[in-house]
């Protein structure tokens, strides 16, 4: 075994152990590395410059808690990314990336070249948090917590990310391969992983493996993409006076037929098989109480592990929708009849990652060496995109603890939270290979 980098890390595990990454399909499960990747993990870790490298993260403390707060102040609305994105930039910059750019979706990508550049390494957190605009984002300190909206998911991901790039310039650590360190945008809600998409359409400049940090404590690594499909439907038509107007077709009712149909061939379709889950999460639309409604409309969101069984609950919930306008059409007594736009808003692909792959088998293997055992498990993630390609790909998380993500009492709490940026770097180092290591 290595010299560890600190003292605190056997001791942190119970507490890091319980900081899990964001809730996943199905229970995660312990894993153990390949003899071969942890014994690379433990030369690794010992090595000179690597630990050099540990030792830096670990007076970045102060640097890296005065960035969180620094980036977490600067909004980043869904699909409002820009100012946080510039600031990134910048650090990018300032910290010791060879190029630096903003690619057209508004990605910010910052190349460090390698020795040898036969592959690209892509690590990245997202830069957009799920808050619209107009949210209080500024931080309130108390000891080690920092209470803000988007403290930690995903700001401290990027804290991580710029973290990681400091120390390896400070340390003078080389990779083989070329790393991109990237802010990526539209990976909350309704972004639906644009940020991604865009990285990947381009199978001849895309990353050749993909590491994001996303997600709490040293256990959790994702490595099974949980796709989703999400729809707003709109049921429209005249609308008119709930009096002097009755007998014309009702939205509203259509709507009410609409989410019984679907609820009642979903809930069989998701009690056996794959699992699957269904929600009718926003409905709107009217003007007022004595008002027959000219409009009314929903958002609903779909997940499942397993494609085909993703597609199934699609196409029920499509026939619940017709069968709904027809059936609300048939009762009209006046007035023209109901449309309905069927709009998919989110499209995120399921997938799973091969557990034999180096980068998966590193995940676990480095994590070991911070005294705790991964636990591969599934989530919906940035690496969604990369995992359903056939890319290899992992989450991994932040540290430290977060509790409230998506809510605006969400806060973060530095408890030993170097140890996910040594980790990440250790990780991102063994699958970008370290220049002039004998292996």
């Amino acid at each position: 075994m290595p010299r560890l980098p600190s003292t605190s890390l056997v001791r942190a595990a119970p507490i890091l152990v319980c900081c899990v990454m964001p809730m996943p399909a199905r229970p995660a499960i312990a894993q153990t590395a390949s003899a071969e990747y942890a014994r690379e993990a433990r030369e690794l870790a010992d090595n000179t410059r690597i630990r050099s490298a540990f030792r830096i993260v670990e007076e970045l403390d102060a640097w890296a808690l005065e960035t969180l707060i620094e980036l977490t102040e600067i909004p980043a609305p869904p699909f409002m990314e820009e100012a946080r994105g510039r600031r990134f930039a910048e650090l990018l910059m300032e910290l010791g990336a060879d190029s630096v750019w903003t690619d057209a979706e508004g990605n910010v990508i910052g190349l460090r070249k390698g020795r040898r550049g036969g592959r690209t390494i892509g690590f990245g957190g997202h830069l957009d948090t799920v808050f619209p605009e107009g949210t209080d984002v500024t931080v309130r300190q108390r000891g080690d917590t920092l209470f803000a909206p988007g403290v930690g998911d995903d700001t401290r991901g990027l804290v991580v990310v710029l973290a990681v790039l400091r120390a390896m310039e400070e340390a003078g650590i080389e990779t083989d391969d070329d790393v991109h360190f990237v802010g990526v945008v539209g990976e909350e809600g309704l972004g639906d992983l644009r940020g991604m998409k865009h990285i990947y359409s381009a199978p001849e400049t895309a990353p050749d493996a993909w590491i994001e940090v996303d997600g709490g404590g040293l256990t959790g690594l994702v490595t099974d993409g949980l796709g989703s499909v999400r729809y707003r439907v709109t049921f429209a038509g005249p609308g008119g006076h709930s009096w002097g107007a009755f007998g014309l077709a009702n939205p509203a009712h259509a709507m009410g037929r609409a989410v019984r149909y679907f609820q009642d061939a979903a809930d069989t379709l998701t009690r056996t098989g794959p699992r699957t889950s269904y929600n009718v999460g926003r409905i709107g639309g009217g003007t007022s109480v004595n008002a027959i409604p000219f409009d009314s409309w929903m958002e609903v969101d779909m997940r499942s592990v397993s494609p085909e069984r993703l597609a199934r609950i699609e196409e029920v919930f499509l026939r619940a929708m017709d069968r709904a306008l027809v059936e609300e059409n048939a009762l009209r007594r006046d007035g023209p009849p109901l449309t309905v736009e069927k709009l998919k808003i989110g499209d995120r692909p399921s997938g799973e990652g091969d557990r034999s792959a180096p980068l998966l088998q590193r995940a676990l293997a480095t994590t070991a060496v911070f005294g705790v055992r991964g636990e591969f498990g599934r989530s919906s993630t940035d690496s969604n995109i990369p995992i359903a390609l056939g890319v290899p790909a992992v989450t991994i998380g932040r540290g430290g603890i977060g509790v409230g993500g998506h809510s605006p009492e969400e806060y973060w709490i530095n408890v030993n939270g170097h140890l996910a940026i040594q980790r990440a770097l250790l990780l991102l180092v063994a699958e970008a290979g370290m220049a002039g290591m004998i292996p």
